[in-house]
């Protein structure tokens, strides 16, 4: 089964975005101009042709929980596409235990997302990388890997050592590191930099990372400019921690899913196709399994 690991959806009408109604604002990405508009299911699935299931990530709704479930209807709507899902929610706030049981109740709920870095520029204006200073935010770690959870980790190659601090006290949680780490300086050194500081982040045996988003950085990446990103993740995690993800319709911005599937399936090797293109996203996701209450 092949799988999309990160993509997103949302319907406008149904659920409050507030970047989304944000016109003329540029973001870390670019100008989100273009993608501010319905991403369904259907377009999805049009354009992620031959790929048999995926995983939905959250994007910044307003009301965590309206997208969860929004995005619960969505796949009790349509049987015949696997969709697991990885929400939102805030690891330091007081009600977390509520929450998590809340989104607990809905069978495609696999894991959390909260972002600890986008980029320097915005993070610095949101002090998302405050949450690495904040011991609640560990025990939401914690809690999260007692629920068997996991957790998508966003971040800067910055903030990989301290990061890698706070995961080295909650081996119990699986996390899969989105789009590689974001290495957003393209330089020589810039990359050299990220490969030796992703070695913190590929040592910890719970760490998985995801071939995705890449184009953020680079809007007129190539196959080859991309090349050392996808060739050091399956070095340093291997073929069983890696997995594909088109983080559409985000990267519909630069290309078209053919392209991205197509240069992706170029750099990884024949041999490692099942895995990072399925298997190893279907086992950190449980996709197949029916999960309800934990």
């Amino acid at each position: 089964m092949r799988i999309d690991a990160h993509h997103h959806l949302w319907d406008l009408s149904a659920v409050h975005y507030p970047w989304l109604m944000a016109r003329g604002a540029k973001r870390f990405f670019g100008d989100p101009g273009p993608i501010q508009r319905n991403y369904l299911l259907e377009e999805f699935r049009a354009a992620a042709r031959g790929f048999e299931a995926s995983v939905h990530i959250q994007v910044g709704a307003e009301d965590a929980f309206a997208e969860a479930s929004w995005v619960q209807d969505v796949a009790d709507a349509d049987p015949e596409w696997p969709m697991a899902q990885v929400v939102f929610a805030d690891l330091v706030s007081h009600r977390l235990g509520m929450e998590l049981d809340r989104m607990q109740e809905l069978p495609t709920v696999r894991g959390v997302r909260q972002i600890v870095g986008r980029a320097p520029e915005e993070d610095r204006a949101t002090g998302t990388n405050d949450l690495l200073d904040d011991p609640r935010f560990v025990e939401g770690l914690r809690d999260v890997g007692r629920r068997g959870l996991s957790f998508d980790l966003q971040l800067i190659p910055e903030l990989y050592g301290a990061m890698a601090d706070v995961l080295s006290d909650v081996p119990g949680t699986r996390v899969a590191l989105c789009h590689a780490g974001s290495p957003h300086d393209r330089s020589p050194g810039g990359l050299t930099a990220w490969a030796s500081g992703l070695r913190r982040l590929s040592g910890l045996p719970q760490v998985s990372v995801k071939l995705s988003g890449l184009g953020m950085f680079e809007h007129d990446w190539t196959r080859d400019s991309v090349r050392p990103v996808v060739e050091t993740c399956l070095e340093q995690f291997g073929v069983t921690r890696c997995m594909f993800g088109s983080n559409f319709p985000v990267d519909s911005l630069y290309s078209d899913y053919s392209a991205i599937v197509e240069a992706y399936e170029s750099l990884v090797p024949d041999e490692a196709h099942v895995a990072v293109f399925g298997d190893t996203a279907a086992a950190f996701y449980g996709l197949g399994e029916t999960r309800g209450h934990a």
